[in-house]
């Protein structure tokens, strides 16, 4: 009786049993990790009666209802709604008023059962029935794409819902319906070296980088997340671990490119011998010195505040009002932000422990508490510190993209969506019921973590993402939708279930937990649709046919690794056979460059850092590469995108420039899309830019590239590189 209560539960809250892993065997999640994750979901599976009494809650609260509290919708699909209500209610006149975004109201009147019976449930007191009733033939026809409110009113009462009216499938920028082939640069913002920079790259750089590569015949620029991170922890550096996904980082903001910046109070500061001795030092470094370069940025910026607040924010200006505006736009989510910053920075200063709100005060530790709102009106100008990099941040960003479309280029910028936020982050400090801190989002055991992967990102519990109407989901597409061309979602497999780990566990012992994929898919095009960005879904590791095919119908371009797409008998597929709603890439951020790869420095590193659980391990992944190395210089050469100096066999040849560029080229010649190359390649670098599975192992997140930025696109070879990509990107358009 237990165990089957105990399954009841795990169905009603979404809990994968079983599933295929990423070598395609069947794969069973034990009872006790399913117990462990009904667990952090709030659930107690100690006993009979609490299961059975949970259940019924569950049951209880879904049939409580008479409306959801929100419905996704496709625009060419009949607006259906499910209304409950008691037995001897379901002959009654209701009714309807849709009220669209933009104010218009349409009204019905409707009868249950002149819709379809879905299903009857018998209460203690009553008998619950619940209908499908059509509203109007098609959406579409009276209802515009949008974020609406459906009212029914029943006997006086007045119960409303949430109606998000969704397009078919994502935005496609014409020149790629059209069958035009892009190439684009991929890189880490601050990663980028320049003679200018203060120690990291900044927006500043990526103008300079969009123009260039313009001119190179380049259609994007790729970003890694540059999500807010933590002014006041500036050593939590990793961008796939934010503070805030709705916000930047305001560390990539061009100092030098701010109002006020040669005010002489300012200049007074920056222009000083010491300040001047660490500028150059942090400029110097192999690795970004985060702590150097946030003392040098917070300093320098807070002077330029102090001087723009006194011209401009304390006035009735054009500026004022327009920075009034952005702040009134990014309403609470950003003043949690600005907030957050403003009291970990200030626990920081009274040396208590600040590294994020599980160590705060416990009166600090939730947004919405009150001695929080003491802290922020006697700390108010700290906080609109905060909130005017933001607002600087923002601009600096949309000057560049409005740059990469005056250059001509077919997307722009494209950005990243990381998979979450730290555990010590702002987004869980400002809406704490949605996340389920006990657990942390990962990955079970692949080819890229044999262990199995655990990322220390809370998962938001889909539950509570329905009740709160989706809204976290929708501010984050269209935040990080801002300013770009397209989005790139990391493990966009996440959209349909996520590998939760319980704190304390293994990784391969954590579970999946399910999603409600096809509402988050519509909401995802609705919002590629008003920002006119293309979406690119990173589909690689543990993925079901399932979500493969609702990305490729929802319009979502497909992630495809040129050393991931092999067939059964080793050899490589030909990028011309990978599909054309697709991005391919020869490498990413969590791989090593080309020299890393041919060289094996990936498993060198990983053997001197303890990633190889035995030695076995190691020798089978040796031999792998291997025999992927010849079976790539067989496909090269099959291909002709090599010519003589490169080698056939794998045991005499080394990695070259010709192998290097010759890789790209034929990369360049596929069926693909969009072809997206690391820029370390280019630069031939050898060292990798993050290790998965590794936290102080390796430098993660801070090793610069090799050249400054002033002198890559004069180099006659990488201008040869760059038309060779064109020419083959021309000629795979035809």
């Amino acid at each position: 009786m237990t165990d089957s209560l105990l399954q009841s539960l795990v169905e009603l809250r979404g809990i994968e049993t079983k599933y295929v892993d990423a070598w395609g065997n069947p794969a069973t999640i034990t009872i006790d990790s399913q117990k462990k994750l009904l667990n952090v979901l709030g659930l107690d599976v100690d006993n009979e009666a609490a299961l059975q009494e949970q259940i019924n809650d569950e049951v209880e609260d879904a049939w409580s209802q008479i409306l959801p509290p929100v419905m996704v919708l496709r625009l060419e699909n009949e607006l259906v709604i499910p209304v409950t209500l008691p037995i001897q209610h379901v002959n009654d006149t209701l009714q309807v008023e849709i009220k669209t975004e933009d104010g218009a109201t349409s009204t019905y009147e409707v009868v249950p059962t002149d819709g379809a019976l879905v299903d009857v449930y018998q209460g203690d007191d009553e008998e619950l029935q619940k209908y499908a009733v059509k509203i109007a033939d098609v959406v579409g026809d009276e209802v515009p794409m949008g974020y609406h409110t459906l009212t029914l009113t029943h006997a006086g009462k007045a119960t409303t819902m949430r109606l998000i009216a969704a397009p078919k499938a994502c935005f496609k920028p014409e020149k790629i319906a059209a069958g035009n082939k892009a190439w684009g640069l991929s890189v880490q913002l601050y990663c980028l070296r320049s003679r200018v920079n203060w120690g990291i790259g900044d927006f500043g750089d990526l103008k300079t980088l969009v123009g260039e590569s313009a001119q190179q015949g380049a259609d994007f620029i790729g970003l890694n997340p540059i999500h807010a991170l933590y002014p006041a922890n500036p050593n939590a550096c990793s961008p796939y671990g934010p503070s805030s996904r709705n916000w930047l980082n305001y560390l990539y903001i061009d100092v030098q490119g701010l109002e006020c910046y040669d005010d002489a109070a300012v200049q007074s500061l920056v222009m000083s011998d010491d300040f001047q001795r660490q500028l150059n030092h942090v400029r110097q470094v192999e690795y970004v010195d985060y702590e150097g370069v946030t003392a040098l940025k917070l300093s320098a910026m807070r002077a330029v505040f102090d001087c723009y607040n006194d011209k401009y924010l304390t006035k009735n200006t054009k500026q004022n009002r327009e920075f009034k505006a952005f702040v009134k736009s990014g309403g609470e989510s950003l003043e949690m932000l600005a907030v957050y910053d403003a009291l970990q920075a200030q626990l920081k200063a009274d040396d208590k422990p600040s590294w994020g709100w599980p160590v705060f005060p416990e009166e600090l530790n939730e947004f919405h508490k009150p001695d929080v709102a003491k802290f922020k009106k006697k700390h108010a100008k700290e906080i609109k510190f905060y909130q005017y990099l933001q607002w600087q941040a923002s601009q600096q960003l949309k000057q560049v993209n409005d740059h990469a479309m005056a250059v001509g280029m077919t997307i722009g910028l494209y950005r990243d969506l990381a998979v979450g936020v730290s555990e010590g982050s702002a987004e869980i400090w400002g809406n704490k019921d949605l996340y389920c801190t006990d657990a942390s989002v990962g990955a079970p055991p692949d080819i890229l973590g044999p262990l199995g992967q655990n990322w220390g990102l809370p998962p938001m519990d889909p539950k509570k993402l329905y009740e709160q109407g989706y809204q976290p989901i929708i501010d984050l597409f269209s935040s990080n939708m801002a300013s770009s061309g397209a989005l790139r979602i990391d493990h966009v497999m996440a959209l349909l279930r996520l590998w939760w780990v319980v704190k304390g566990d293994d990784a391969k012992e954590g579970g999946y937990v399910y999603y409600p994929v096809d509402d988050l898919l519509a909401i995802l095009a609705l919002e590629s649709h008003r920002n006119e960005s293309l979406v690119i879904g990173e589909d690689l590791g543990t993925v079901p046919e399932e979500i493969r095919t609702k990305l490729a119908e929802n319009g979502i371009y497909s992630y495809r690794v040129f050393f991931f797409e092999q067939a059964e008998d080793g050899g490589f597929y030909s990028p011309s056979h990978y599909p054309e709603q697709s991005m391919a890439t020869l490498t990413t951020h969590d791989m090593p460059t080309l020299i890393g790869f041919w060289h094996c420095l990936d498993l060198e590193i990983g053997k001197e850092i303890g990633l190889y659980p035995t030695e076995e391990i190691l020798s089978v992944l040796y031999q792998d590469r291997h025999k992927n190395k010849q079976e790539i210089l067989n496909t090269l050469h099959g291909h002709g995108s090599v010519d003589g100096n490169v080698g056939r066999d794998v045991n005499v040849t080394g990695m070259t420039e010709a192998l290097n560029f010759g890789m790209q080229v034929h990369m360049a010649t596929g069926s693909s899309a969009l072809l997206s190359l690391q820029l370390e390649d280019w630069l031939q670098m050898d060292k990798p830019v993050n290790i998965p599975g590794t936290f102080n192992e390796y430098p993660n997140w801070k090793r610069k590239l090799t050249r400054d930025l002033e002198d890559i696109f004069v180099d006659p070879k990488l201008q040869g590189l760059a038309n060779r990509l064109t020419v083959a990107r021309q000629n795979a358009s035809q």
